[in-house]
């Protein structure tokens, strides 16, 4: 036996105590109908946003969405250069860190093995005997997974443009596509303006922000610092307590705020609005 084929053995996963086989489970509930729903909203969205932000451009134009001064989120920071290639979405140039941010996310990690690998299928239920196997985490590709705090340093720069987004999208300040400069409120304003709030809560309560503000830490109340770091660490951790629902209602929206913007720039839509001034 070779060193490294005795490390990967060493890694694999143990049996644990749950019955063995795909499935097997002494439950009595209807424990497969939430990861059902679960890869349903998940497959949609997420195929659904990779197509609309990568592949749409090339395929169909234009090369971005923009609409009555609405950005899709998909495209902010808008990055478009001078002669740039046809088949490059500018959505490319920027999605790669709210991709990587969500995929290997410690909730989204638990729920997509759960409904993709069976790993497990649910709690107490057993998994295919084959991944038995596998080292998982410890090996390529899903070492990767380790990349996340740093993705999720990365992923506040296209949520500060966001938070911007919302000035042409109330026009505070008007964009090319909408001159009259008062002050509106319309159905796609509102829409980007919970996305955004649903966006900023899944970034803030990631798991990885809670360790790096309350982590590492022996004595929270030893100095003035520490205290303020206490306190932050409370608050992230209030909002961490809903991870699970701040990462499933951001993802929603988020598809929503594209759809939105796209039916508007195809005209099947008319942004209801209201204005002021």
């Amino acid at each position: 036996m070779t060193v490294q084929s005795a490390v990967m053995r060493a890694l694999r996963k143990p049996r644990g105590t749950a019955k063995q086989g795909f499935g097997a489970t002494s439950r009595k509930d209807n424990w497969a109908v939430y990861p059902v729903i679960q890869a349903i909203v998940f497959t949609f969205c997420a195929g659904y946003l990779t197509f609309s932000g990568i592949l749409w451009g090339p395929l169909f134009g234009p090369q971005y969405v923009e609409a009555d001064g609405y950005l899709s989120p998909l495209f902010s920071p808008l990055l478009v250069f001078p002669d740039m290639p046809t088949w490059l979405s500018p959505g490319l140039l920027i999605l790669w860190i709210p991709i990587g941010f969500r995929a290997t996310c410690y909730y989204y990690r638990k729920a997509y093995y759960r409904f993709y690998f069976a790993d497990p299928a649910g709690c107490a239920v057993g998994e295919p005997t084959v991944h038995r196997k596998f080292a998982l985490e410890n090996a390529f590709p899903f070492i990767l997974q380790n990349l996340h705090r740093y993705m999720l340093y990365l992923a506040f720069i296209p949520l500060f443009f966001l938070w911007l987004d919302l000035l042409p999208a109330f026009n505070i300040v008007p964009a090319a596509s909408v001159a009259d400069p008062r002050l509106r409120i319309g159905v796609g304003g509102v829409l980007f303006l919970v996305n955004i709030i649903l966006l900023t809560g899944y970034s803030l309560s990631c798991h990885s922000l809670r360790h790096l503000v309350g982590g590492r830490v022996d004595c929270f109340s030893c100095t003035r610092v520490r205290r303020v770091r206490y306190t932050l660490w409370q608050r992230l951790t209030d909002l961490n307590r809903n991870h699970m629902w701040w990462a499933w209602s951001s993802l929603i929206t988020v598809t929503l705020a594209d759809m939105y913007t796209r039916l508007l720039e195809a005209g099947v839509l008319t942004d209801l609005q209201v204005h002021f001034g």
